[in-house]
């Protein structure tokens, strides 16, 4: 028998990573519980606490970070009254591509009265990485969502930047089906250039935003009074804005270590506990 002959485009495309999780919770006697967990590929979750009225849930990516032709995708919906924190186990590392983008594919669906934490660590882009990703959020007419997404453009402390690159970013947030939010993010070739330009980053290699719905005028305010004190604040540069029932805080610093330190100071005066994992 003659032995069958491959393209190096399909060895290639054999050899990527795939990663898919569904997870659906709803509350019951007081406590929210998993109703459903698919896990396909490299993505698995795991559920930390076992009491509480919240339920704590881990994503874990098995093949340690993503590169070109990578896809995974997060499904989450919550039913009514639900309480969920998610994040990861570790921050995501999107490492050098030859060619393609990985693929990272967010959706969460929020019911009624139902409160989502979506707080994954943060993003490392490694040098000429490619990454294209969405976030899609529909929420309920009374549903609540904090979410902080932090992205690193090379790690500083061990002498890596992000020199050359591809960067794509899509969020779409929707309550009761109508867009409430919208941005998109691009960032294409010369990265470190780009960021390095005053009426971008200013030098500055770690950014973040952070979204909240509904906003809380008090919430916003103590975060204004941190970003006005010269110690005990932010390390970086820190603003918020709130509008049309939403607040956004955008984050930009020189490193990932003090993103993160300003993402704890931001979410506690936010009233959220970043989960366990992120002190680790």
């Amino acid at each position: 028998m003659t032995p069958a002959v491959h393209s190096n485009s399909e060895i290639f495309a054999a050899n990527r990573a795939t990663g898919h999780i569904v997870l659906g919770v709803a509350a019951s006697g007081g406590r929210t519980r998993r109703t459903r967990v698919h896990e396909d590929g490299s993505l698995r979750v795991r559920f930390p606490n076992a009491a509480g009225e919240a339920l704590e849930a881990v994503i874990v990516n098995t093949g340690g970070g993503m590169t070109g032709g990578d896809r995974f995708a997060v499904e989450i919906a919550l039913g009514e009254g639900a309480r969920l924190i998610a994040g990861t186990a570790a921050a995501e590392k999107i490492y050098r591509s030859t060619g393609p983008d990985a693929e990272m594919d967010v959706k969460l669906d929020i019911g009624d009265g139902a409160q989502l934490a979506w707080l994954p660590q943060e993003t490392i882009l490694f040098d000429r990485a490619r990454l294209s990703r969405c976030i899609d959020v529909d929420l309920a007419e009374s549903a609540s969502l904090l979410m902080a997404e932090a992205v690193v453009f090379g790690r500083a402390a061990m002498g890596e930047a992000m020199r050359q690159g591809f960067f794509a970013d899509r969020w779409r947030v929707r309550r009761a089906g109508k867009l409430i939010f919208a941005d998109s993010a691009r960032l294409d070739g010369a990265v470190a250039e780009t960021l390095a330009a005053p009426a971008s980053a200013a030098g500055g290699i770690a950014i973040a935003t952070v979204l909240m719905a509904p906003s809380d005028d008090g919430k916003l305010a103590a975060v204004r009074a941190l970003a006005e004190q010269s110690k005990g604040g932010f390390l970086a540069e820190v603003g918020i804005s709130a509008w049309g029932g939403i607040a956004v805080a955008r984050l930009c610093a020189k490193d990932g270590a003090a993103l993160r330190h300003d993402l704890i100071v931001l979410l506690a005066a936010l009233g959220a506990s970043v989960p366990r994992l992120w002190l680790n």
